[in-house]
């Protein structure tokens, strides 16, 4: 192993390092506050080193809402809080001008009044309570970290995170997000409830007069570095058609496709989420010590990134098979061992699922 060699090896390993480290502060920090709730915050914080976005789901009271806050006062970024309601209006999120009149000319011009968006987290809190034009005010926040008013773009701080919860036991009153708006989303985080024992931390913890000091982990620019370090992270051609044969079969139509995916799915996932999968798998090897990407890597995060980019038919409704089920059964008949060209006998194996 000649110099430069070492040198990059080294650099590899101080990668892991700064990205673990951080990792387990952030983990230390929260845990303070939340009890349990393990995969979550795991998943939560892979969003957040690989720049994406994440839709919280569960019902109320299992501390979605926290968790945001606290993270968001663990990273010490700027936070903002918009509780979607009915008559929430697009420039309620994005702001609006004004005229502002100049009392020594007498003239007066439109100035803009920047709204809740404009900050590093953005809680979006109950966001399907909302109509869809509200909703799709996020959506050139979400992708492009930018916001147009007046024919002006208006760059947003970096970095920039939308994480947004829903709750999916109340469905009267309420507008389900457009299928563009839930792919802009990385993951989909399932929030589950806490077990026994957590349960009883839970309120030992919270109903006593204990106050909690919270230390600010990493800044905006240490954050926008590790950001930059997760997309270094290499990999190899088989991993990305792992991950790419994933995404493609959950498409129905495609001459490889199972026949569980013909018979449940009405549109599978699109390119975003083969992206989505491979760097999510870059980040999770950093957090566990390796600067090289795995297969196992990739099917470790294809549950939060494909479930709310498969829509089912009416047939699955009927069978009560959701989009969560066809993922699951993709990654049981998927070995994790890809090679290149793709096995048929893979193919055809699906074939007769």
């Amino acid at each position: 192993m000649d110099a430069t060699q070492v040198q990059q090896a080294g650099e590899e390993l101080e990668a892991v390092r700064k990205l673990q480290e951080a990792y387990a502060q952030i983990r230390g920090e929260l845990g303070k506050v939340i009890i349990g709730q393990d995969a979550v915050i795991e998943e939560l914080l892979i969003a957040l080193f690989c720049r994406g976005h994440a839709l919280l789901v569960g019902v109320p009271g299992l501390a979605k809402t926290l968790l945001i806050s606290t993270l968001s006062r663990t990273l010490g970024l700027s936070f903002s809080r918009i509780q979607f309601t009915p008559d929430l209006m697009p420039s309620d999120i994005t702001g609006t001008e004004v005229i502002e009149e100049d009392r020594a000319s007498g003239t007066r011009q439109l100035r803009f009044v920047r709204g809740p968006v404009f900050a590093n987290v953005i809680l979006a809190d109950e966001i399907n309570r909302t109509p869809p034009k509200t909703q799709s005010a996020l959506l050139e926040a979400m992708q492009e970290h930018q916001v147009t008013a007046g024919g002006k773009l208006h760059r947003l701080p970096q970095p920039f995170f939308v994480l947004a919860t829903q709750n999916p036991i109340e469905q009267e009153g309420t507008y389900p997000l457009p299928e563009a708006q839930l792919d802009r989303f990385m993951f989909m985080i399932h929030v589950t409830y806490p077990s026994e024992q957590e349960e009883f931390d839970i309120v030992r913890s919270t109903t006593g007069t204990r106050t909690v000091e919270l230390s600010h982990i990493l800044s905006a620019e240490a954050i926008l570095s590790l950001q930059e370090t997760v997309r270094s992270v290499p990999v190899a051609d088989h991993v990305i058609r792992y991950a790419l044969q994933l995404t493609r079969l959950t498409r129905r139509g495609q001459s490889d496709c199972p026949k569980f995916v013909d018979d449940f799915v009405s549109w599978g996932a699109g390119p975003r989420a083969s992206q989505y999968l491979i760097l999510a798998g870059k980040a999770r090897a950093l957090l566990k010590g390796r600067h090289h990407v795995s297969v196992e890597d990739i099917r470790a995060v294809a549950l939060p990134v494909l479930r709310h980019r498969i829509v089912t038919n009416f047939n699955a409704e009927a069978e009560g098979v959701k989009s969560e089920t066809i993922v699951q059964r993709l990654l049981e008949q998927v070995p994790a061992q890809v090679h290149e060209p793709v096995d048929r006998s893979v193919e055809a194996a699906l074939k007769s699922a």
